[in-house]
């Protein structure tokens, strides 16, 4: 019974942060619900052994990423996305500002996307997200550095667009 209710109070605690982690970085919210719900149910038959990792927590993050972003995952949200006559990626409470962040953050490639949301959304250290990863830090750096940059061109862009459009420019 201590299992059981050790499991439940760690996903009350985490489940709507890893939520929101995961959709930052794979852009679609129902995607990361379903992904973050499907990684806790592989948890729970391993709890025993999960609740002793220093970061289990980390361990959902980065099992609700794979099943986002697995190839046939993919391919059936494709399948779903053409009959459905709209998707609605509406995320309550979220202001203009959180808005362009996101759509910049689609913009960018998978990796540096995933490293961005880790270091500055998570709050992981470069050595953290290294590990979760399965990367070396330096390629962590890397990933970090172009991905600040791209992120910093997309904003720019999507700025200077809506003033053009909003009639401050001719």
């Amino acid at each position: 019974m201590a299992d059981v209710d050790d499991f439940d109070a760690f996903y009350a605690a985490a489940s709507r942060r890893l939520v929101g982690q995961v959709f930052a970085m794979v852009g679609n919210l129902s995607e990361a619900e379903d992904a973050v719900q499907e990684a806790f149910c592989r948890a729970w038959p391993r709890w025993a052994n999960l609740r002793t990792y220093a970061d289990p927590e980390g361990w959902i993050r980065t099992v609700a990423y794979r099943i986002a972003v697995s190839s046939w995952r993919k391919a059936v949200n494709r399948l779903l996305a053409h009959r459905r006559a709209a998707e609605n990626n509406d995320v309550p409470g979220a202001n203009t500002d959180h808005l362009a962040l996101l759509e910049a953050l689609k913009r960018l490639p998978q990796q540096q996307r995933r490293v961005l949301v880790l270091h500055h959304l998570v709050g992981l250290s470069v050595q953290e997200i290294a590990e979760e990863i399965g990367v070396p830090p330096g390629t962590v750096k890397s990933r970090l550095a172009r991905g600040r940059q791209a992120l910093a061109m997309e904003l720019r862009d999507a700025e200077d667009l809506s003033e053009v459009e909003g009639g401050q420019h001719v």
